[in-house]
């Protein structure tokens, strides 16, 4: 199963589908969705958020879990730095190890003052990177600490995300340079609007990989995508979510569908997000697919 994943992503087209475990103590009605759906034949794995935003939502390792076992492709779970310290991050990669659990996200984690619960306070011991060599310790069969295990654990795969825009390009370069240089075999970009900026993130992640890896070692990249149906989405983006860039062509293009009617402002931006995830696939088809659960325009996206 991740040997498929793993080949798919180096050396042939490769698509993974975001999803989001709810504020429920339930995600199965998600999972049916999927199935009913169809969407589990179109893709080739899945991934799950850590409490984005730092929302209180159900558990990415045991939403990943189900996930995997209903459908039988692997599933990146994502693990937060934000809500555990090192004893509880290498807990849960053992427990997941055992049930198969082995694709990993590595995140930093969104602040926690941005949490619905009270008085939240993050751990933050460190970023992402700590994750990612918190897993090379693992494949080595080795804990943090440099304790070897009694059973080596079953390899993990690490990935990692990065902005898809900067105003300074060496400094995004650095970025991907520092995930690759912890592990990461496959770095997520956040949403990519422009065929122009995907092809510049393609020369970083060449730069990057040349700076610092081995042959064997090359880390390979993954755009992200995020279909846009509302104004209010576009101008959210655009304007609060830094290291996105959606275009000003879309903007006014979603203003003028906007002032005509809902039906045709949706029209417009599902126009807009097919054309581009098709530009991308055919430029580079290794693509992460977002829809915030909005999985029927997930579907339409990718048939």
């Amino acid at each position: 199963m991740f040997a498929t994943l793993i080949n798919k992503l180096k050396n042939d087209t490769y698509i993974t589908l975001e999803t989001t475990p709810g504020h429920s103590p339930v995600f199965t009605p998600t999972i049916d969705r999927i199935e009913k759906l169809g969407l589990h034949d179109l893709v080739d794995g899945f991934s799950t958020t850590d409490n984005p935003l730092a929302k209180l939502k159900y558990n990415a390792l045991f939403g990943a879990k189900m996930l995997q076992d209903r459908f039988q492709k692997p599933v990146i779970a994502t693990m937060s730095m934000r809500d555990r310290n090192k004893i509880a991050l290498q807990s849960d990669l053992l427990g997941a190890n055992e049930v198969d659990i082995r694709t990993i996200l590595a995140l930093t984690g969104d602040p926690a003052t941005m949490s619905d619960q009270p008085h939240t306070k993050g751990v933050f011991e460190a970023d992402s990177s700590m994750l990612l060599d918190i897993i090379s310790c693992f494949n080595s069969g080795i804990n943090y600490a440099g304790k070897p295990f009694q059973t080596q654990p079953k390899p993990i795969y690490p990935f990692a995300v990065v902005n898809s825009y900067a105003k300074n390009f060496k400094t995004l370069q650095k970025k991907i340079q520092k995930k690759i240089k912890h592990g990461a075999i496959g770095i997520i970009t956040q949403p990519v609007y422009d065929i122009e900026n995907a092809k510049k993130l393609l020369e970083l992640r060449d730069a990057a990989n040349k700076e610092c890896c081995p042959e064997n070692k090359k880390a390979e990249l993954i755009l992200g995508v995020f279909p846009i149906t509302k104004l209010r989405t576009a101008q959210f983006l655009s304007a609060h979510v830094p290291g996105i860039d959606v275009p000003n062509r879309w903007i006014e293009l979603l203003r003028a569908a906007h002032e005509r009617s809902p039906q045709e402002e949706y029209k417009v931006g599902f126009e807009l997000s097919k054309e581009l995830f098709e530009d991308l696939k055919a430029l580079h088809p290794k693509i992460h697919l977002m829809t915030a659960n909005q999985f029927e325009i997930a579907k339409d996206i990718l048939i």
